[in-house]
């Protein structure tokens, strides 16, 4: 599947738009990770375990919305942006969107290294 945060994939050219498609999670903090924050936040630094809770979400998400569009024939996403809003206290949502489409290779036509 390829995947671009443009409204086009380069060098290739969209042969049909099939629909919008989705992914999303919703994550919770953990409490050893938020006692880590606290003593992070004395020293200052990155906060490591938000960063891979992040990243694992974010991959989840991602990996959801490839699934839906796959299960519409799509070859790409365009358009891909992400999204975050806490849904409840200590919980956050991470959404992710884009245009599941078909698209074909736009292979110019090199010059023949052999003729003059």
């Amino acid at each position: 599947m390829l995947l671009s945060n443009l409204e086009t994939v380069p060098a290739h050219r969209i042969v049909r738009q099939l629909d919008v498609v989705y992914g999303s999670t919703v994550r919770s903090k953990h409490v050893g990770r938020d006692f880590m924050a606290g003593l992070k936040n004395i020293v200052g630094g990155e906060l490591k375990g938000y960063t891979e809770l992040l990243e694992e979400s974010r991959q989840e998400a991602m990996q959801r919305m490839i699934d839906k569009a796959g299960q519409l024939g799509a070859n790409a996403i365009v358009g891909i942006r992400f999204s975050t809003s806490n849904i409840a206290q200590g919980a956050s949502e991470l959404f992710v969107y884009g245009t599941a489409v078909i698209v074909e290779a736009e292979l110019p036509k090199l010059p023949d290294p052999f003729t003059i």
